[in-house]
């Protein structure tokens, strides 16, 4: 492909210069014969000399003028895209390039606008970003000073003073978690995912996880459902723990006061499967389209109790891992995660 576009190139190049040839010689003969018509100049047989020097300067003026007048053509979608690189340059992410042109010149343009457009969208995606995260740390930030100030007054009841002082111990928990979901999205970014990889039973990752929300789920009086078998995986296990402390998390949090939590694992063509279902309040189609993105917040009634960022960070770290999910929920009912794990090499455990 590239070959055939070069050879292309060179052959309009050809055709360019011998144009301007055949031209400047047109002319040139043209320009001689007036001269000899009008009685200006002999016949070139008497002045080869003069002729000869009248014809190659005729040529050469004409080839000139020509190679100016087509450089100028062809090379303004060149002179076009220089100033849209400059553009770039200065920040302008919104500038596009014509493709017109040449074959090449129309591919190099229409890679140049796709190039503009996609850098135009991180800055969008940097700018809704910072945004978020000046919003998400304002919000704790303004509230720890709030109940901070009130504890320094001096007529508050003992039942007011642990109040405060426990929102103040919350919010500094919420500011932590986000801090860390932050810095562990700017890890990913720079993750290498054969490197950071070793085999590992899943069950048993789960079960320690389970053990570690057991204060949570005593909280709330959940019933738990366990049917984990025994499936040995090859993928980071320090990072799939986000995963799974995110949604089980999710499961407590939003399910109701005496509620149930289940938790499955299978295997099933060679993958793992664990599914993480409650029966809480649930999500409505048009939240279920979105709750994968950054700082989304499905249940905004809760909206104290996370920053948005943890689902999103199931899904990045999935899809570094190889892995899938989907979400079951009807309002009121419940919300089902499943997650999909490949099993790079079985193990008799799985079977």
């Amino acid at each position: 492909m590239k070959l055939n576009m070069r050879f292309s190139t060179l052959i309009w190049l050809i055709l360019f210069v011998l144009a301007i040839f055949i031209v400047s010689i047109i002319v040139a003969w043209l320009f001689w014969g007036t001269l000899i018509y009008l009685g200006f100049l002999a016949p070139p047989e008497s002045r080869f000399a003069l002729f000869t020097f009248l014809f190659l300067t005729v040529s050469v003026l004409v080839g000139t003028a020509l190679t100016a007048i087509g450089g100028i053509y062809f090379l303004r979608p060149l002179h076009r895209l220089t100033m849209a690189t400059k553009e770039i340059a200065r920040g302008n992410f919104n500038v596009q390039v014509e493709a017109k042109g040449s074959k090449e010149l129309t591919r190099l343009s229409a890679s140049f606008n796709e190039m503009a457009q996609e850098l135009s969208l991180i800055e969008t995606l940097k700018s809704d970003f910072v945004s978020n995260i000046s919003h998400e740390f304002k919000t704790p930030v303004t509230s720890i000073k709030g109940f901070a100030k009130r504890l320094l007054k001096n007529n508050l009841t003992e039942t007011e003073r642990k109040e405060y002082l426990q929102i103040i111990v919350d919010e500094s928990e919420r500011l932590s978690r986000l801090s860390s979901n932050v810095l562990l999205l700017s890890n990913l970014e720079n993750y290498s995912h054969e490197a950071e990889q070793a085999e590992y039973f899943l069950d048993e990752q789960l079960r320690r996880l389970i053990l570690l929300c057991e204060p949570q789920l005593q909280k709330k009086d959940l019933e738990v459902e366990i049917r984990l078998a025994p499936i040995k995986i090859k993928a980071n296990e320090e990072i799939l723990h986000h995963v799974w402390l995110n949604l089980l998390g999710n499961a407590i949090k939003f399910s109701d006061l005496s509620g149930k939590v289940c938790i499955t694992l299978k295997s099933e063509k060679n993958n793992a499967i664990v599914s993480i279902s409650d029966n809480g309040v649930g999500i409505n189609a048009d939240e279920k389209k979105r709750i994968f993105e950054k700082f989304y917040q499905a249940d905004q009634s809760r909206a104290t109790e996370g920053n948005g960022l943890g689902l999103a960070l199931v899904k990045k770290i999935l899809d570094i891992e190889n892995g899938k999910i989907e979400v079951e929920s009807e309002v009121g009912e419940g919300t089902q995660f499943t997650v999909q794990l490949p099993i790079s090499n079985p193990h008799p455990a799985n079977k």
